[in-house]
């Protein structure tokens, strides 16, 4: 659920201003709101140290530490992490640079421009023309030598000569000598490359220096957060005011634990207001937390005066990704992986995340052995065959459109519940029905169904369709409350249809896993060297399961997150609930 939230507002004597923020900090209940937003702000210098840490953490977190650890403060080594980046990318686009002006200077082999200096000293001069290769031998020079082969049958011809003008061909073309040679280009770029391997040596001992980063980061943070709180509040010769939003649960509480901190403050607390946007606190049942991590990972937060879909989510993304699955062994790796490698893995995707990935895997593990594939091979008659079949085709695909019209029709029933007892609510229940209408029409022409007046499904699209035009905007003008339905009505109709469409996907991803998976098999098969055959057993398999976690985001959750949640009026526009809080810092020493 959405915890209910109170907008709250503190007031104490301007001298327990440090005071308040401290024991404000310590409960760790209270959203700060700023009262002059404008003002709300950390130092720039601190800002600029906790970018660089955390853009510091972002580079070493892919490099283990080696070697001794450099004796120098956390933001300093920061800086020089993004110092050996920034020269890396540079060096990186300078290598490019004289390599691509190397391979342009290919015909000119080994030439140093430094002889040929030398030799223009001693009086002979060198030049370069592009000749017909049958015209070559007519150069009357003191030397002319073929140096390398040009296109369109041209040669370049190196002409020595002292004083003058040699003897060429009408056709001889003069080329211009390059404003660098490869030997000196390939110089620069053994520099180049020794200097970022000093660099990359270097890294490694500056990761021994993470833990001490994480914590100095921590430590600015809370710098940070401390400082805007109170640049937040409004402060005059006597007083001092904060603002923010708390949890109901804890609001009627909050004066009384403030006095127990030795605060006389003042405390008012009152319901939000229509036009306020309070932050989202989602408090899912225990057993449906597991999906917290999702949505930690997309970054996505309800509104307040939304839904926690927390539930219907856990519930649904299992049973999609399964279907997306259909292999009880790719299930099983989902589950045993993480649970054997929890501690490690948690630390790397988060606890809840982990918990989904070893949940899904059990839903696909369980609809892996309804179908019978094991990495797959049927190891007994299934009782749902995946295969091209035709008959198999259509019961996947019409169990698809099911999932759909359930899935769909339950967002809307869930936003006719919300909307009760206002007639709208007759509009969504509208939508609920004709969607499984839509379901009748889909079957028709895709699974050639039937569909006539001896059938459900005419009536459902009559009976919805009404519904949802006559009170989509309820009015006492019902000439307006028509016009008004009609006029929305086509898009939501074409809408309803294709996102039923869209649960196909179950089945097409489905098949296609099915069909990998076999012909994996099938070239492992048909290889007479069996560790060549192992290799493309283990490999071909391990690139179908991450195709199929792929699915997962690409149309597990999509599905979820766009068609269910639209139908259920989802915008995601919330942001979430972030109290004032005292955190732990762990010491690190060097």
């Amino acid at each position: 659920m959405i915890i209910p939230m109170r907008k709250v507002h503190l007031v104490a004597r301007a001298g327990d201003r440090d005071r308040l923020l401290e024991t404000v900090r310590s409960l760790g209940v209270v959203h700060l709101v700023p009262v002059n937003p404008s003002r709300a702000m950390a130092g720039e210098q601190t800002v600029r140290q906790v970018g660089a840490l955390r853009r510091a953490l972002q580079v070493l977190c892919e490099i283990s530490p080696v070697g001794p650890v450099p004796d120098i403060a956390a933001v300093g080594a920061a800086q020089q992490v993004l110092e050996i980046q920034q020269r890396s990318v540079e060096r990186r686009n300078r290598l490019t640079l004289l390599y691509r002006e190397l391979a342009q200077l290919d015909m000119w082999g080994n030439l140093q421009l430094n002889h040929l200096q030398e030799l223009r000293h001693a009086g002979i001069e060198v030049a370069f023309y592009a000749i017909p290769r049958e015209l070559a031998g007519e150069v009357q020079a003191e030397c002319a030598e073929v140096v390398a082969a040009l296109p369109g049958r041209q040669v370049l011809v190196a002409v020595a000569h002292r004083g003058g003008v040699p003897n060429v061909p009408q056709w001889a073309v003069p080329i211009p000598l390059p404003l660098r040679d490869a030997p000196s280009i390939r110089t620069e770029a053994a520099e180049i490359d020794a200097a970022m391997k000093q660099d990359a040596d270097r890294l490694p001992g500056l990761a021994g220096l993470a833990p001490r980063m994480k914590s100095e980061l921590a430590r600015l943070q809370q710098q940070a957060e401390y400082t805007i709180a109170l640049r937040s509040g409004a402060v005059d010769e006597h007083l001092f005011a904060l603002q923010g939003w708390v949890p109901a649960e804890k609001a009627s509480t909050l004066s009384e634990q403030l006095g127990a901190h030795g605060i006389a403050a003042a405390v008012q607390t009152h319901k939000p207001e229509p036009q306020e946007q309070p932050p989202t606190l989602v408090r899912p049942p225990a057993w449906a937390r597991p999906i917290e991590g999702l949505f930690q990972m997309l970054g996505t937060v309800p509104g307040y005066r939304e839904f926690d879909v927390s539930v219907p989510f856990l519930i649904a993304l299992p049973i999609f990704t399964a279907m997306l699955i259909s292999d009880a062994a790719y299930g099983a790796l989902m589950v045993l992986v993480p649970a054997v490698g929890y501690r490690r893995i948690s630390r790397t995707i988060g606890p809840r995340f982990t918990q989904l990935m070893i949940l899904v895997g059990a839903v696909a593990l369980i609809w892996g052995c309804v179908v019978s594939s094991f990495f797959g091979v049927a190891l007994y008659p299934p009782l749902i065959p995946v295969d091209m079949s035709e008959s198999s085709r259509v019961f996947l695909m019409s169990l698809s459109f099911t999932l759909g019209a359930v899935h769909l029709s339950l967002a809307q029933g869930w936003q006719a519940i919300r909307l009760w007892p206002h007639l709208r609510f007759l509009s969504r229940l509208g939508w609920a029905i004709f969607i499984w209408g839509t379901y009748g029409v889909v079957k028709m022409l895709v699974l050639r169904g039937p569909m006539g007046w001896n059938t459900p499904w005419p009536y459902l699209l009559l009976t919805g369709a009404s519904l949802a035009i006559l009170f989509a905007s309820p009015s006492r003008n019902i000439v307006k409350m028509l016009a008004l339905g009609v006029a929305n009505f086509p898009l939501s109709m074409f809408s309803a249809f294709s996102d039923i469409i869209s649960y196909v996907r179950l089945m097409a991803v489905g098949l296609v896993s099915g069909v990998l998976a076999a012909s994996f098999n099938d070239m492992a098969r048909n290889t007479d060297a069996w560790p060549i055959a192992a290799l493309i057993f283990v490999c071909g398999h391990a690139l179908n399961l991450g195709l199929a976690l792929i699915a997962m985001f690409a149309h597990g959750v999509r599905l979820n997150m766009l068609e269910f949640s639209s139908n259920l009026g989802m915008q995601w526009t919330g942001y979430a609930y972030r109290p004032f809080v005292e955190v732990r810092i762990q010491e690190h020493s060097s």
